[in-house]
């Protein structure tokens, strides 16, 4: 029980901001060689709903 708990905690710190990082990233790399499409919003989306507090942060100074 112990375990699993412990499985959970990691899954929570440490791969799901991993995933919205990875997906913020991505989205930033294909928005600057292709400029903005539905596949870029989508993953940016995405990433906000992983972290918003993240993405009030980003948004301030872009």
């Amino acid at each position: 029980m112990i375990q699993k708990r412990i499985g959970q905690w990691a899954v929570m710190a440490v791969a799901v901001p991993l995933a919205a990082a990875g997906a913020r990233r991505i989205s930033h790399t294909i928005e600057a060689r292709r400029g903005p499409s539905g596949v870029s919003r989508m993953l940016s989306r995405g990433a906000d709903l992983l972290r918003p507090q993240k993405a009030k942060r980003r948004r301030r100074f872009w």
